[in-house]
């Protein structure tokens, strides 16, 4: 027996994804729909007049969860065709209905319908991991929601913000991509029944030339996989370009999680905020003292393979050959089902990351005074010339104040010392006492906590509504 660890194996299977995403993706849950295809296909022959009787589907039905993957492994290994192999095997498992199975199909009947239909039921649960992770920046919106704090323009302090508004930047960006999954589940044709080259002649040949029962027949497989339509027209497989639309939704979630994990990781080294950890994690083999942002870190370092990722699909798209070629399957087998995967634990991570996340208020407020001197300027030059201060003179005195502060800052190491400055400036002596009601942090945050509000109101609660049985998170395991 091989021993496995021996073997490379999967860390998004082994570390990352959730045994639910895991599971969808299996063996058995592939080669499942390939068999319902096949049931749903004879059940619509027949319904249409072909001679296949219902013992035979019966018979189908009574081996579909029947698997022997050495057989299969055998199998293909013989015929060099694993859609062949499972034609096979089925046969094999139910023999009497072995003349009429996969009859007028071909192979990408089964293949390509049967990814849509596992891409459909994947985008279903990222829909729900989705939701979650906006629940939980609904509640640290909530939380933060007129918390003043820094902001950051080209990461250099900029005006104040709140920390609930911030929170609502992130769930902005979430709420986008949970609207384009659903746009997607609710647009996502089947390839439907078409043939070898797309133009369904087997089945027109299989009801003597009847258009119409062709026509139903396409229509009745659809509708017994659950999917409204068909692409219109196909070669031998749908278009490539329906991979890359889904493949561009799961590279905008990456996108978002990857810059909430970005804005964490350096918020947390400003000491602001720190992500939840256990009691005996340890954060580095060597400093013991230390504390990393590595859930964040994951996030950024899954997404960028996704967003990697993507590109293969694009790739794939623009290299078909007129009615097909090969060349997509085995990238198929990868790039969209690993991404999926991957998104999954993304997901997964940032909802465990968010509701766990520990806020530091007094850092936060800390490092929003430390520089308030400065942001106040504009308040305190009008406060000034409104006492009776000639603009532009006392426009200049600001302007040297605040670059001797900025150099004792730097060169020495000191506290702010604008404020202390103007204070004793005789030109602001008018406005002396007013200047720390000028400095207040709540004069600067404008209308966040009402933004913060109308967005979860207006816009987040709406698209999310009543708790849709989420279920509970995903396990984390490292």
């Amino acid at each position: 027996m091989t021993d496995a660890s021996a073997r490379f194996e999967h860390p998004l299977l082994q570390r990352y994804a959730s045994a639910e995403m895991s599971a969808l993706f299996s063996p058995r849950s592939r080669h499942g729909t390939w068999r319902t295809l096949w049931i749903v296909l004879a059940e619509a022959q027949r319904e249409l007049g072909l001679p296949i009787t219902a013992a035979q589907i019966e018979a189908l039905r009574a081996v579909q969860d029947r698997f022997d993957w050495q057989r299969l492994a055998e199998l293909e290994k013989e015929l060099r065709h694993d859609v062949m192999a499972h034609v096979h095997h089925f046969g094999e498992l139910a023999p009497e209905a072995r003349p009429i199975l996969h009859l007028g199909a071909t192979s990408c009947y089964v293949t390509d319908n049967g990814d849509l239909m596992l891409y459909r039921r994947a985008l279903g649960l990222v829909e729900r991991r989705l939701r979650r992770v906006l629940r939980a920046l609904a509640g640290l919106a909530r939380r933060g929601r007129d918390l003043p704090c820094l902001g950051f323009t080209h990461y250099q302090p900029a005006q104040p913000v709140t920390v609930g508004k911030r929170a609502c930047l992130w769930a902005q960006d979430f709420l986008l991509d949970l609207e384009e999954v659903r746009r997607l589940v609710d647009w996502l044709p089947c390839r439907g029944v078409k043939g070898t080259t797309g133009t369904q002649a087997s089945f027109l040949a299989l009801f003597d030339g009847d258009h119409d029962k062709v026509r139903r027949l396409e229509e009745r497989v659809c509708a017994a996989i659950g999917f409204e339509r068909a692409i219109p027209v196909s070669g031998q497989t749908y278009t490539r370009k329906i991979d890359w639309t889904i493949h561009q939704a799961l590279s905008g979630i990456a996108q978002s999680a990857a810059k909430l994990g970005s804005d964490l990781r350096l918020l947390s080294h400003d000491g602001e905020v720190e992500e939840p950890s256990e009691s005996r994690q340890i954060g580095s083999s060597a400093m013991a003292y230390k504390k990393n942002p590595m859930r964040c870190e994951r996030i950024c370092s899954l997404s960028r393979w996704v967003l990697a990722a993507a590109d293969a699909s694009a790739q794939t798209a623009a290299a078909q050959w007129l009615e097909r070629t090969l060349d997509d399957s085995a990238v198929k087998r990868i790039a969209l089902p690993e991404s999926f995967l991957a998104v999954d634990a993304i997901l997964t991570l940032a909802e465990n990351v968010v509701s766990g996340l520990v806020l530091f208020p007094r850092v936060i407020e800390r490092n929003l005074r430390a520089q308030l001197p400065f942001l106040a300027t504009e308040e305190i030059l009008m406060a000034g010339v409104r006492a009776g201060g000639d603009r532009q003179d006392l426009h200049e005195r600001i302007r040297q104040h605040a670059r001797a502060a900025t150099a004792r800052i730097k060169e020495h190491g000191e506290e702010n010392p604008l404020l202390a400055a103007l204070a004793a400036d005789p030109a602001f002596a008018a406005i002396r006492a007013e200047l720390p009601s000028l400095t207040d942090p709540a004069r600067f945050i404008g209308r966040a906590p009402q933004q913060v509000d109308e967005f979860l109101r207006e816009h987040l609660e709406p698209a999310l509504g009543a708790d849709e049985g989420e279920g509970e998170a995903p396990e984390l395991r490292v």
